[in-house]
């Protein structure tokens, strides 16, 4: 099982996207995703996001807003990955270069055209409802099959 978080910041109707350009046997290279990773030992969720995002965009995270908790079964074929999905609109810093990929502000209405995961584009819409989302997304062989979700609120 891994525990992982998934950070999307927004500003001025635009999300930072990150393109994963640059590792190699990336299960998510070629794809354009938010920011995020695995939870270290002992880290909260919260303590994770800003530390990615920190880590990977230079911006430190003033305020996450908790938007779900998202579980892909055997999502890179083995382990089961359950992921803390945030909304960041409050932040600070200067916009580095990432080791992860390409980052790139992307207008709001233009998300969906990029390359990601199929379930992204689903619960892309999540972050700009009120409510807190429960959801499950299966995958097999890189290819979505089924999702579904309660929200809260």
């Amino acid at each position: 099982m891994k525990l992982a978080t998934l950070c999307y910041l927004k500003k001025d109707n635009k999300t930072l996207m990150l393109f994963r350009n640059k590792k190699n046997n990336d299960m998510n290279g070629g794809k354009w995703i938010g920011l995020g990773g695995k939870i270290e030992e002992g880290e909260t969720p919260e303590e994770c996001a800003i530390r990615e995002i920190k880590e990977e965009s230079g911006y430190i995270a003033k305020n996450l807003i908790l938007k779900g908790i998202l579980t892909f079964p055997a999502f890179d074929g083995f382990e089961c990955w359950y992921v803390f999905l945030y909304l960041v609109t409050d932040f600070d810093g200067d916009l580095i270069e990432s080791s992860e990929g390409t980052l790139k502000w992307i207008d709001d209405e233009r998300l969906k055209e990029l390359p990601m995961w199929e379930g992204d584009k689903i619960f892309l819409n999540w972050l700009n409802e009120k409510g807190i989302y429960s959801a499950k997304f299966i995958y097999k062989n890189n290819e979505f099959i089924d999702y579904y979700f309660t929200k809260y609120i």
